[in-house]
């Protein structure tokens, strides 16, 4: 880094009386051998000042000029410089000739400043936009300084605090009750009341995070409203929730009134048929049937509900494979090793997850004579584990993970819905789609390590 620059002594001359000395200097000795050249060859005094007026005069006109075209173009650019230096960049230096070394310079200056005009009118323009935009933004944005005093805050964050701009810049985090959103985990969603804050709305989206200004550090906190999404959500499942609901009452509930009214008709018909007891057993069996299954389907969707957290403890990925592909016996399945990872898991429950996929898999590749592979590796943070079949392939994906949707006979449509939030639940990915290298189905699952 340069040396500051320091203040010349006060007893040294200034520059512009030192290039004025110079160009005296330059001069006087031609100046005194021709003012003894001239005394000493002519013998009228007259004649002598005269020519010796006139040759002092020329020199010093000439010391003088050289003098000002040094330094009235150093005082233009000073001047252009601080003119810059102020954030004024309209001032500019005229007649500058490029083929002229100090025309150069004054050339770049000129650049200079134009490139700093440029500059400032994109950064007023970046700035206008953000403030607008910070302005607009349904999400409460605050910055905090070392201090934890509030510097800046965004309409939002002054309505869900209930109070302007003005009264709340340069109070604490703790006076503004939000000294807990700068403590703990940087992104997280909390349950909290605030003054401003809509009726209902309770639960905020956190997001935090550190920048420097100035060289000091700094917080930027981000809250968002999460309630009304939450709600939104919510009512579409509920909306679909009652829709699946509906069309499985429906078609187990129609043909059991449909029974109950033959056998009720049958019941008081005189006289009655000779077989009607037959007829009735038939019936109440019917109604037995459907009985039975619109029970199975609620224990299914009940069993979605009750899916419980994981209980994560340390788990071999290797013994949890192999473990699981053992357990199908309807056809051989290739099982590509792949390295020792160890993961924090719920056993139970990924036996559960692996259980569907192979099961899933060997039933789509019995159906074309195929095989089934089974393999996993580390991607990144992750732990990848492939499940290939040689099957069909997937003929509608858009409706792989809805439950009780289902195109194998007999399927109960919710195993695929269970392995996924079984996977989101710790925190990874299940995805489905048709294999490129050739037919059948590859399934991806994706958990962190």
């Amino acid at each position: 880094m340069a040396a500051p620059f320091k203040s010349a002594p006060p007893h040294k001359l200034r520059y512009d009386t030192r290039i004025l000395l110079y160009a005296l200097a330059t001069g006087f000795p031609g100046l005194l051998v021709a003012l003894i050249l001239l005394w000493r060859g002519s013998h009228d005094p007259k004649t002598d000042w005269t020519v010796g007026l006139l040759i002092v005069g020329c020199w010093l006109g000439f010391a003088f000029a050289l003098r000002e075209r040094v330094i009235r173009p150093l005082q233009t650019l000073a001047n252009i410089l601080a003119a810059l230096r102020e954030d004024d960049f309209s001032i500019r230096a005229r007649g500058a000739d490029p083929n002229d070394t100090l025309g150069e310079v004054v050339l770049e200056v000129n650049a200079l400043g134009e490139t700093l005009k440029e500059q400032r009118l994109g950064a007023l323009e970046a700035t206008a936009l953000l403030r607008k935009v910070m302005a607009e933004i349904d999400v409460s944005v605050f910055t905090f300084d070392s201090g934890q005093r509030l510097r800046l805050v965004n309409r939002a964050g002054e309505r869900l605090l209930g109070h302007p701009g003005e009264e709340l810049l340069g109070r604490t985090a703790a006076e503004l009750g939000l000294s807990d959103c700068l403590e703990g985990e940087p992104t997280r969603t909390i349950q909290k009341v605030f003054p401003g804050g809509v009726a209902g709305a309770t639960r905020w989206g956190l997001s935090r995070s550190s920048f420097r200004e100035g060289g000091l550090p700094h917080q930027l906190l981000v809250l968002s409203d999460l309630s009304r999404a939450l709600r939104e959500e919510e009512l579409q499942a509920w909306q679909r929730l009652v829709r699946v609901l509906g069309h499985e009452l429906n078609n187990s509930l129609a043909p059991i009134k449909s029974v109950a009214g033959s056998l009720e008709s049958l019941l008081v018909r005189q006289p009655r048929a000779a077989d009607w007891e037959t007829d009735m057993r038939q019936g109440l069996r019917l109604i037995a049937s459907r009985s039975e299954a619109l029970s199975r389907f609620m224990e299914a969707y009940a069993r979605l509900a009750r899916l419980p957290r994981p209980k994560r403890k340390p788990m071999d990925v290797a013994e949890w494979i192999r473990r699981v592909v053992t357990l199908e016996t309807r056809l051989p399945i290739r099982l590509e090793a792949g390295p020792n990872l160890i993961i924090r898991a719920d056993g139970d429950q990924l036996d559960q997850l692996l259980i569907n996929l192979v099961r899933n898999a060997v039933d789509a590749s019995l159906e074309t004579s195929g095989g089934v592979n089974v393999s996993w590796s580390k991607d990144n943070s992750h732990l990848l584990v492939r499940v290939d079949d040689e099957g069909h392939g997937l003929s509608n994906t858009a409706n792989l993970f809805v439950p009780f949707f289902t195109t194998k006979p007999g399927g109960s449509g919710i195993g695929l819905v269970l392995s996924r939030q079984i996977a989101e639940g710790h925190g990874g990915l299940l995805t489905l789609e048709n294999r490129k290298e050739g037919p059948g189905c590859e399934a991806r699952l994706l958990l962190p390590l």
